[in-house]
């Protein structure tokens, strides 16, 4: 008979490996674990060094969260590993971000650091301990059937972590278990303050963990200065009516700080690394009917992308109805609902909809965007 996991084993006799950022997410999936009865080992990972954490700003992976995580495991009474992975991290996340903004995109570090860090490197020292799985405190439901394991959207849409998990491929959900798809955050919060936990009243980081407040600029510049050369701001036309002082200050879709007196409001059409310009135009110029993926990660089967599907083009939006034709790792999307300022260097995540929910089919990353007025 299978365990609550779908392992055919008794809890006491199944090892599983937590992976605890020392957030109350999970710190619970550990507390829930144990008591089930599990064998437990709780992980987590340094990936940044705290001595040059800022004083102000929640974030994970760093000294006080190590701490956190450690404190749990100790209530739980149960084992605790730190894997120090700051190389790794600053390789594979950092650089990554560093090279996607100064390249004119708009790059998403978690969505790496799950691909890399995370669902790669842990899960491969999971397996060198001959653990059974490796569990996660993220929102997404797992729905095992036909001996492989497929990924859905949280009950708690608004918690929601699919969008950052599209690259995961199925060697590794299979390995993989998500114990809070199918609750929300306010019961994952009273299960920590029931279990006296000192994470109960922590609250969720906001951040990308190694940038400070939000302000991406900053890391930048401490690694990239060159980054910061001013150039042209363009309008539609290719006429310059502005200069920037450096393009990673831009996103696609911003309309604030671009400084040009108009009558009508302008917005960040383009970002062109080549030249070094920023084109701006009406906010009809954002609409996008369709995109050029790169870099697909494949989870769903063949047939269910031959009808409608369901695409995300940001962590925060809306299911937008899509077709979508795969060729050699690459994918052309046709975007059937409205949707404005989508930008290169963002994911975009495959789902369908069935009888369990929205289901996750895998996605890819945007390359180049089209409209029907304006081609970038």
């Amino acid at each position: 008979m299978n365990n609550s996991l779908g392992i055919n084993k008794s809890p006491k006799d199944t090892k599983v490996v937590v992976a605890m950022s020392g957030g109350v997410d999970s710190s619970v999936v550990a507390a829930l674990m144990k008591q089930e009865g599990y064998d437990v080992t709780g992980i987590t990972l340094k990936l940044y060094d705290d001595s040059k954490k800022p004083k102000s700003g929640r974030q994970c992976c760093a000294g006080q969260d190590i701490l956190d995580a450690k404190r749990v495991s100790e209530t739980l009474n149960i084992k605790h590993q730190i894997l120090f992975y700051q190389k790794k991290f600053k390789t594979e996340v950092v650089d990554s971000f560093i090279d996607s903004y100064v390249a004119g995109e708009t790059p998403i570090p978690c969505v790496q650091c799950n691909q890399t860090v995370k669902f790669r490197d842990l899960f491969k020292y999971a397996k060198d301990l001959k653990a059974d799985a490796l569990v996660t405190g993220h929102y997404v439901t797992r729905i095992q059937r036909n001996g492989h394991a497929n990924m859905y959207r949280a009950k708690d849409i608004n918690r929601d972590q699919s969008y950052f998990l599209f690259s995961t491929s199925q060697e590794q959900l299979d390995f993989l278990r998500f114990p809070l798809g199918e609750i929300d955050k306010l019961e994952t919060r009273s299960i920590a303050q029931k279990l006296k936990l000192n994470v109960a009243e922590k609250p969720d980081s906001q951040d990308i963990c190694f940038v400070p407040n939000g302000d991406y600029s900053s890391v930048i510049k401490k690694f990239r200065p060159q980054s910061f050369k001013p150039g042209k701001i363009l309008d539609i036309s290719g006429s310059q009516i502005g200069e920037h002082e450096g393009i990673i200050n831009y996103t696609i879709g911003q309309r604030k700080g671009i400084k040009i007196s108009s009558n009508n409001p302008l917005y960040v059409l383009d970002i062109n690394a080549n030249d070094n310009t920023i084109t701006v135009g009406n906010k009809k110029f954002l609409e996008i009917e369709q995109i050029r993926l790169r870099d697909i990660n494949i989870l769903g089967e063949k047939k269910e992308f031959e009808n409608l599907v369901y695409i995300k083009v940001r962590s925060t939006g809306k299911l937008l109805k899509a077709k979508i034709l795969i060729s050699n790792g690459n994918a052309t999307v046709e975007i059937l609902d409205s949707e404005t300022g989508i930008s290169p260097g963002q994911a975009c995540v495959f789902y369908t909809k069935d009888n369990f929910g929205d289901k996750l089919l895998g996605g890819g990353w945007i390359h180049k965007t089209y409209n029907k007025n304006l081609s970038t």
